[in-house]
């Protein structure tokens, strides 16, 4: 082992500025795909946070107008949603559906405790609303089912709103009172808000407060473990459509009759989508080292032209082939790791730098190099500095002793 060490170190003295230049152009190689890497891997964990963190294994429906006549209606009618028709789904779709739920909206002159009043806007919605959207309890509790059952007069606000009804920080919030639409509400939770930020209060009291007490703009759908795949994401959206299509009476086919959005699907082909970014990257990645690779090869076949006497000499005092293989498949293995680790370290610095820059945006989360990434490309290097040796090395085990001895 000593010998080979000694061997290859001499090999890469001989060579120096032929050796550095054509490292050089692996570190770019690995350099690139390391920041590259790093790249795809912000923007795959951003994907990730944004998509999968809330609730993805749902469907959101909402009303639309029928583009087709159908059982005597002309086109153009609207359709309206109902709340019976959440039972119907899960009447209908029991293995694949966990749960319909929807949310109504309403407006107030305002929400205001004794001293202070903003804005009366507020939502009614179903327990399952605080994980669907991803929104995090920063105080109390959230809305739940006994609150739907009892229609009971309750609130959980956002945390700018409670810092605005109960300043400075809203600490004051939970516990205390408020009037909306000249009813009296409990305060029972404060909650920080992922995309959205609102006032919300129990889906049935909510109804309530509405005109139209059976009238609900849109469903959200929730799906069961079973389903799993992309087919079966489609086969629940196919199923939720001719189930209204028969409880409000339009033609199944008719795809403007209703507003779907399907999550799930829209997912898993977004995280298809990330997978073929790095896949990319990859390949982009490796088409950049390949040309330094391509040069250490060349710098072994220059060697071993140079040491075509050595080579004989050794064959002739009986070194096995074997023996020359491993030596050379070895200097490529080491060149190529030397340089390769130093394109692994500028590019995992310029990655930290990207991340530290790019901290508050939303599109980049954690733009770094993991360990798995690092030993990844290790593997790759070892694998390239062993091509980059191999047809050098077949190249050597063809010199024949004699005329390798006769050679000048």
């Amino acid at each position: 082992m000593f010998d080979l060490v000694s061997e290859i170190l001499q090999t890469l003295r001989h060579n120096k500025l032929r050796t550095a230049l054509t490292g050089l152009s692996v570190a770019w190689g690995v350099f690139m795909l390391i920041v590259l890497l790093s790249m795809a891997r912000g923007l795959t964990n951003s994907f990730r946070d944004d998509m999968m963190s809330s609730g993805t294994k749902q469907i959101s429906v909402w009303s639309g107008r029928t583009s087709k006549a159908y059982h005597g209606y002309k086109e153009g009618r609207r359709i309206k949603l109902h709340d019976d028709d959440m039972g119907a789904i899960e009447d209908a779709l029991p293995e694949d559906v966990v749960e319909v739920t929807s949310e109504v909206y309403g407006n107030a002159p305002s929400l205001s405790t004794t001293t202070r009043h903003i804005d009366g806007s507020y939502t009614g919605v179903y327990p399952s609303y605080l994980d669907r959207e991803g929104h995090k309890m920063v105080e109390g509790r959230f809305i739940n089912d006994r609150d739907i059952e009892q229609r009971a007069k309750v609130m959980v606000l956002a945390t700018d709103f409670a810092e605005q009804l109960f300043p400075p920080d809203g600490k004051g919030a939970v516990g205390s009172r408020v009037r909306l639409n000249g009813l009296s509400f409990q305060v029972v939770g404060v909650y920080q808000g992922r995309w959205s930020r609102d006032k919300l209060i129990p889906y049935t009291t909510a109804k309530m407060m509405q005109e139209k007490k059976d009238e609900t703009g849109g469903l959200s759908v929730l799906l069961s473990d079973n389903v799993t795949t992309e087919e079966k994401g489609n086969n629940v959206e196919k199923g939720v459509r001719q189930t209204l299509a028969a409880t409000r009476d339009f033609n199944p086919d008719d795809e403007s009759a209703l507003w779907v959005f399907n999550k799930f699907v829209n997912s898993l082909q977004m995280e298809n989508g990330m997978n073929i970014l790095n896949i990319g990257v990859w390949i982009l990645g490796l088409m950049t080292l390949l040309s330094g690779v391509v040069g250490i090869s060349n710098i072994m076949f220059v060697s071993v032209k140079e040491r075509t006497h050595e080579i004989g000499i050794r064959r002739a005092i009986g070194a096995r082939p074997a023996r020359i293989v491993t030596q050379v498949i070895s200097e490529g293995i080491a060149i190529t790791t030397l340089f390769g680790y130093i394109g692994i370290v500028l590019g995992t610095a310029v990655a930290q730098m990207i991340a530290m820059a790019l901290a508050d945006q939303p599109f980049m989360k954690n733009p770094t190099v993991s360990l798995a990434i690092a030993f990844e490309v290790t593997v790759v290097l070892v694998v390239a500095g062993a091509l980059a040796g191999l047809f050098p090395a077949l190249k050597a085990l063809k010199v024949k002793p004699v005329e390798a001895l006769r050679d000048e």
